[in-house]
C-alpha cells in the first residue's frame, strides 16, 4: 500500500471507533487520546482495526508507540517494508501441524492444543472467568470481555506468525479453557513476542510453565532466535517465573510501570 493508502485507512479505522471524530482537525503529531474520547477498551478496538485493515500483526509492546495518527502511519509503512520476493522472516514457515498433547495437572487431564477459529466462545468464557488482577496482568487495562473483534484477533491465527496454544480440562462434563499462551513473530527481525494468561484456579499449579515450555519448542523447532514480552512492573508472581524460565528482566527508562522480559532460543 502506498502511504496515502495507509493513511486512509488509518483514518477508517479510527473514524469506525470513534464516529464523531473530524479528522479535517485532528492534529496528526499530537495523541489522539488527547484530541478524542477513547477509552481503554477503544483504544484496543483500535489497535484491533488497524490489524484487520492492514494486515498487520501488532506485538504488544508496540502499541505505546502508536500515540498519533503519524506514528501509526509510519508504524504500519514500517510493517510491509519487506520486498517482494524477500524470503519471509525466521520461524514463518510452519510444519503441516501442530501436535496435541496431554498431561496430568493437579490429578487433572490437560490437553494442550493448537487454537483454532472455533474456539472463540472458550476464550471469550476464559477471559470472563479470570479475576479483575489476572485480567490487568494480562491485558494491561481494566475490562471485564473482549470485544469481537478482539476475540477473533485471538482465536483465528494462522500458526505460523501468530502461534496460539491452549489447555483444556473437564468441568462438569464438557472443556473448558484454563490456560493459553501465544506468540507473534517479530516482521523485522527473528525474534518473537509472547502472551500468557492461566485460570486463577490454576495458577502455581506447573501449568504455565508446559504451555511456556511448549511454545518456547515450537519457535525454537522453526528457527525463532529470541523471545521477549513485557510483563507489569507489580506482577511479582509473573517476574519471578520469568526468571525461573531463563528471561533476563530489564526496566523500561520510558514505562517505569512495565518490564522487559527476553531470553535467547
Amino acid at each position: 500500500m502506498q502511504l496515502e493508502e495507509i493513511r486512509d485507512a488509518v483514518a477508517a479505522t479510527i473514524k469506525s471507533i470513534a464516529p464523531e471524530t473530524d479528522m479535517q482537525q485532528l492534529r496528526p503529531d499530537l495523541p489522539l487520546r488527547d484530541q478524542i474520547d477513547l477509552d481503554s477498551m477503544d483504544w484496543l478496538n483500535v489497535i484491533v482495526g488497524l490489524h484487520d485493515k492492514l494486515s498487520l500483526e501488532i506485538p504488544e509492546s508496540d502499541y505505546g508507540t502508536l500515540s498519533t495518527l503519524d506514528s501509526m502511519v509510519a508504524y504500519a509503512a514500517s510493517r510491509q517494508a519487506r520486498l517482494p520476493g524477500e524470503p519471509p522472516p525466521a520461524g514463518a514457515v510452519a510444519p503441516a501441524t501442530l501436535a496435541c498433547t496431554s498431561h496430568r495437572v493437579k490429578g487433572t487431564l490437560v490437553t494442550v492444543r493448537p487454537m483454532r477459529a472455533e474456539d472463540m466462545p472458550l476464550e471469550a468464557d476464559f477471559v470472563r472467568h479470570l479475576s479483575s488482577d489476572t485480567r490487568y496482568n494480562r491485558f494491561m487495562l481494566t475490562l471485564r470481555e473482549l470485544s469481537q473483534a478482539k476475540l477473533k484477533y485471538l482465536t483465528d491465527v494462522d500458526q505460523v506468525r501468530h502461534v496460539a496454544l491452549l489447555a483444556t480440562a473437564d468441568s462438569g462434563g464438557r472443556q473448558v479453557e484454563v490456560g493459553v499462551v501465544r506468540y507473534i513473530l517479530d516482521p523485522a527481525g527473528p525474534g518473537c513476542e509472547f502472551a500468557i494468561a492461566v485460570d486463577d484456579d490454576w495458577q502455581g499449579t506447573g501449568l504455565a510453565g508446559i504451555l511456556m515450555h511448549a511454545l518456547m519448542d515450537i519457535a525454537r523447532a522453526r528457527g525463532v532466535a529470541t523471545m521477549e514480552g513485557t510483563v507489569l512492573s507489580t506482577n511479582s508472581r509473573m517476574l519471578k517465573f520469568m526468571r525461573q524460565l531463563g528471561f533476563r528482566l530489564k526496566r523500561d527508562p520510558d514505562d517505569l510501570d512495565t518490564v522487559h522480559a527476553s531470553r535467547s532460543l
